[in-house]
């Protein structure tokens, strides 16, 4: 028997609109990751993007579980410059300017270091309104709530 592997021309893409409203933000980024990078096909290979493009809506309204932690986990940085370690809480992070860094963050650290993992990760677009640009792509609804009882708080 022999191995099956994708050819790019094997690849059919397909768009999909995910509502972050009230969903468990570790949660909601592995499905992410999983949809980005192709594994929840028949037809994954591992050395080609056989994933969909992802686009997530509401993305300041995500969940974080656990008692405190939009104040305890925290983001960390460094300036390049001696002693320039600088850290974000998630919770500052979600209530400033730019709240879907939250969930690129999730999901860039669920996928592989690398040009595959850089390029599963263009094809994620993250708004933190209702609204996106993407509708003349008429991607399919995701339900993420749907799939487990744990992937929506209330």
């Amino acid at each position: 028997m022999k191995t099956y592997s994708a050819k790019p021309s094997d690849v059919t893409k397909k768009w999909i609109l995910i509502d972050a409203e009230d969903l468990v933000l570790g949660r909601l980024a592995s499905i992410i990751a999983m949809r980005l990078r192709g594994k929840h096909k028949p037809m994954f290979t591992a050395h080609m993007d056989t994933g969909d493009n992802v686009i997530v809506i509401n993305a300041e309204k995500v969940a974080l579980t656990g008692r405190n932690k939009a104040a305890d986990s925290i983001f960390y940085w460094h300036t390049g410059h001696p002693g320039g370690i600088k850290g974000r809480s998630k919770g500052e992070i979600l209530k400033g300017k730019y709240p879907e860094r939250v969930i690129q963050k999730a999901v860039e650290r669920m996928l592989p270091e690398g040009t595959m993992g850089r390029t599963c990760l263009g094809n994620l677009r993250v708004y933190k309104g209702a609204s996106h640009p993407h509708e003349a792509q008429q991607p399919e609804t995701l339900d993420v709530a749907a799939m487990n009882r744990k992937n929506k708080r209330v």
